[in-house]
């Protein structure tokens, strides 16, 4: 099973942290020792004093595939849910000032909470052919701290998965985290993070 992730796929998000919004995804990935189930805690690493919550919509892959076109994608996943890209900013923040890759700030360990999935029948638009607005946040400590739809994303879903397995061939179970809209901060001991797609409750997690 591997874990892709998109950087900077909502253009609030990039703006925030000062990066130009890009012309493909920006893709990379995590190992699985990266995923939280089940509500388990999160546990602060002690390599880093920044790190930030960032809610995705995360979808998981139903389908083998390789250089899947764009117009025939959605045959390659049918569950959307929620995860967090937990991501220690100040070693990134490093890791970038040096053209370094990111996977020490982003892949470690429990990097990677995911939650509950919904299938793509509920979120499809039958009208309009497409899947429909997916609003979803996220609160800490039962303040909403990220919100973001599914339509503000700079690339669609079908375009993720069409122009990752130009790369990597999809198998059954892959996960790809869609990337977060603006509103990412910094977590602390204590913090309790709850995900929502519209009004369900998809993943909580406790940081210690």
């Amino acid at each position: 099973m591997k874990i892709f992730c998109v950087g900077r796929n909502y253009g609030a998000h990039a703006v925030e942290l000062g990066n130009a919004v890009p012309e493909n995804p920006v893709i990379f990935s995590k190992p699985d020792t990266a995923l939280l189930k089940d509500g388990a805690p999160f546990y602060l690493p002690d390599f880093s004093n920044d790190v930030h919550h960032e809610v995705e919509l995360v979808i998981r892959i139903s389908k083998m595939g390789k250089k899947i076109q764009e117009k025939f994608a959605r045959n390659y996943f049918n569950e959307i849910g929620l995860g967090i890209d937990f991501t220690a900013r100040d070693v990134q923040s490093e890791l970038k000032a040096k053209g370094l890759p990111w996977e020490l700030a982003k892949a470690f360990d429990g990097s990677a909470p995911l939650g509950s999935f919904i299938t793509l029948d509920s979120v499809f638009d039958s009208d309009k052919q497409e899947i429909g607005n997916i609003a979803f946040h996220l609160t800490k400590n039962g303040e909403t701290v990220q919100k973001g739809n599914s339509h503000d994303m700079i690339f669609s879903f079908e375009k993720i998965v069409s122009f990752v397995s130009n790369y990597f061939t999809l198998k059954v179970g892959d996960l790809i985290y869609t990337g977060t809209p603006a509103g990412v901060g910094k977590v602390a001991i204590g913090d309790k993070l709850e995900g929502f797609i519209a009004d369900k409750k998809m993943l909580e997690c406790e940081v210690k």
